[in-house]
């Protein structure tokens, strides 16, 4: 292993947190990367991560050796892209990250149009509504609807949802809108279960746990069912934009809705970033900005 392969694959260590998630990201073994670890340390005479069963932790002197890696590693990447001329036309495989409903209708169509305009960059769209590691799994860019919890990502907003309680127009005439949260508990529910819905629905001031004669974890069998009139949903803003617009499903309790939930385009950071993944956010995030589902309203 060369001094370059050194330090990245020190830093696929430190980045991850784990041994073994630096070996999945870097193709060779955990014990290979475990032997590299204590001859690095072996070859500088100091201890540069500490670890245990449970978890590791770097020192000083293991930070202060990140630093210079990420920086000598940045120049040679950048003398590498310069000499084969990368700098000047993307290549190489962007991989991008989306919730599966959004992902379908937005961000594939993008990422199609991103491909005929950059001819040699080929992608990989994973379409999950679970959380995804970035760094763990490999993903270049990923969409977020959610408060940006993670302070090492960088982040491009593009807009704002809400979570909203719809109904069909034959449901409310039959059994009426309710006029306040605790109304709920008088009214047939559809529910929508994922990691990021429950049966607690949350509102401005109060949450309400809603009891529910059926319930689906994929959000358009859930709204299918709510347009069939069969009870009161919540979904994003976005997910029943085109049933508001057409008039087949209506927006109640809006006065009780919480804040605006923001919409972003996550990097695992901005150092080191390929021409692929920069030219991507920049195609992309005018593109999301101008789409009226992300107005948040």
């Amino acid at each position: 292993m060369d001094r370059l392969d050194d330090l990245s694959l020190y830093l696929a260590i430190v980045d991850t947190g784990s041994l073994a998630a630096a070996a999945r990201r870097t193709g060779r073994s955990p014990p290979a990367v475990t032997r590299h670890l204590n001859e690095l340390e072996r070859r500088l005479g100091v201890r540069l991560i500490e670890r245990n069963t449970r978890r590791l932790a770097v020192t000083d002197a293991g930070r202060r050796l990140a630093e210079h890696a990420r920086s000598l590693l940045a120049d040679f990447e950048t003398a590498m892209r310069d000499t084969a001329g990368e700098g000047a036309s993307p290549r190489g495989l962007l991989r991008v990250s989306a919730p599966l409903m959004f992902g379908r209708r937005h961000i594939t169509p993008i990422v199609t149009d991103y491909l005929a305009t950059y001819p040699d960059v080929s992608a990989e769209v994973a379409l999950s509504d679970r959380p995804v590691d970035l760094i763990e799994e490999g993903i270049d860019v990923a969409l977020r609807i959610a408060p940006l919890n993670d302070s090492s990502l960088v982040a491009r907003r593009v807009g704002t949802v809400r979570r909203v309680v719809v109904a069909s127009p034959a449901y409310l005439a039959r059994y009426g809108s309710p006029a306040t949260p605790a109304d709920l508990a008088a009214h047939r529910i559809v529910l929508f279960v994922n990691h990021a819905n429950t049966a607690d629905w949350r509102f401005a001031d109060t949450t309400v746990r809603v009891a529910a004669r059926f319930q689906v974890n994929r959000a358009e069998a859930a709204i299918a069912a709510a347009r069939a009139g069969h009870g009161l949903l919540m979904v994003l803003s976005y997910q029943v934009a085109s049933e508001l617009a057409d008039g087949s499903l209506i927006r109640v309790l809006r006065a009780f809705e919480r804040p605006a939930i923001p919409v972003q385009l996550v990097v695992p950071t901005a150092r080191l970033m390929p021409p692929r993944v920069r030219t991507f956010l920049d195609f992309a995030v005018p593109r999301l900005s101008a789409l009226s589902v992300l107005d948040g309203r």
